[in-house]
């Protein structure tokens, strides 16, 4: 699979649907599953990627706090997404409420997946992380980045 990347800004028309760009549809797929991200975006998995992370999160142990919290709050906000003949998703309204989405959405693709961010959070989110590029960059290569 072709590594998702790029930064969309789209309208999010009055029945909750996003047009995808077609360079992110075509790394989603038609079938992809949408859920709750980190740092109040969402998450859309393709589905090989999600039928991974899932397995991955079958394995951690139940008897670990932030393990179910985690597997709690991804799970319980999925849902299977299917994009329309024009390329737009119905993102249900509990994730665009959880996103702050209102009339538009920007679509950014990080690797494995995409995020649907509201602008202005992804703006401010933007803004923090290049001030502090450097010293990210630098606890990076710590991990081998």
């Amino acid at each position: 699979m072709a590594s998702l990347m790029g930064e969309f800004r789209h309208a999010i028309d009055d029945k909750g649907r996003l047009t995808l760009p077609a360079r992110i549809r075509d790394g989603l797929g038609q079938i992809f599953v949408a859920t709750k991200g980190l740092d109040s975006c969402l998450f859309l998995f393709p589905q090989a990627e999600w039928e991974g992370f899932e397995a991955r999160a079958r394995a951690l142990p139940v008897t670990n706090r932030d393990a179910r919290a985690y597997v709690r709050l991804l799970f319980s906000g999925a849902s299977e997404c299917r994009v329309d003949a024009q390329g737009r998703v119905l993102l249900p309204a509990p994730l665009r409420e959880y996103a702050e989405l209102g009339r538009e959405g920007l679509v950014i693709g990080v690797l494995n997946r995409a995020e649907v961010w509201a602008p202005e959070a992804w703006e401010r989110y933007r803004a923090d992380t290049e001030s502090a590029s450097g010293e990210i960059a630098e606890r990076m290569g710590a991990l081998g980045l």
